[in-house]
């Protein structure tokens, strides 16, 4: 099951060219609010899981890419093991706050201190605005990938997708991502899997380690020559660890 990142739909899928041989179902959902998903208002992480065992799945193997991660997480009591990749952090977290950007870290503070006003602010982004969030400042190996014909036409379909009902569901999204996550990390009794290109600089302040080490026995995964797109370039290896397969030769 795929959690998407920020303000995609589900059409943004990923490992087109390895699921079928690697016998992967892959099954993306729209949070409430997203794509094809009825709002849910006032809904929180702690109700995800609740959404995600309508659907009937016996333990489920989760990605969560980027803004999804915090989702994914949130389902590991359901399911069977997540992997998590360019997740965004939790970056309310007290001890990330001396390195957070200063635009980041009053955003944080605005989402702690007055939830409305936050989740307000952020129903002024767009799918335009949206992409030039991400793509201008991304690093030049993930310029590559998001600025391909393809899969440019793809990334901004799924985010005009995301929009459709309005920037409700971004908004939402994007609040709970950026409050304290209302589950105990600590608690996770199934394998997880962080990757993190090594040239990533968006979705996490330390590309996942301190998130890594709150999670017992968690992997950590540091890929050279990659970015926060690390998902589209390095499905199969993502995928088989999911899976517990071994290594491509």
């Amino acid at each position: 099951m795929f959690c998407p990142g920020a303000g995609t739909g589900r059409s943004l899928g990923f490992g087109g060219d390895v699921v079928d041989r690697l016998g992967v179902r892959l099954i993306s959902l729209d949070r409430p609010g997203l794509g094809a998903s009825d709002p849910a208002p006032g809904r929180t992480l702690g109700s995800w899981p609740a959404d995600v065992a309508a659907l009937g799945l016996t333990r489920p193997r989760i990605v969560g890419f980027s803004q999804g991660a915090p989702f994914a997480l949130a389902c590991a009591p359901i399911a069977a093991r997540p992997a998590i990749v360019s997740g965004a952090d939790e970056v309310a977290l007290p001890a990330f706050a001396p390195a957070l950007p200063a635009p980041l870290r009053d955003l944080v503070r605005l989402a702690a201190a007055d939830p409305a006003a936050a989740e307000r602010s952020f129903q002024a982004i767009t799918p335009a605005a949206l992409w030039d969030m991400i793509v201008p400042n991304a690093p030049a190996v993930d310029r590559a990938v998001y600025e391909s014909p393809e899969f440019a036409r793809a990334f901004r379909a799924a985010m005009a997708e995301a929009f459709g009902q309005g920037p409700g569901g971004y908004a939402r999204d994007t609040l709970l991502a950026m409050s304290r996550w209302p589950y105990d990390l600590g608690a996770i009794q199934i394998p997880v899997d962080l990757w993190y290109g090594e040239h990533d600089i968006g979705h996490s302040p330390d590309q996942g380690r301190t998130l890594a080490a709150r999670i017992p026995g968690a992997r950590h995964h540091l890929v050279p020559d990659a970015g926060g797109a690390v998902l589209w370039t390095r499905a199969e290896p993502i995928l088989r660890t999911l899976l517990g397969a071994p290594d491509a030769p």
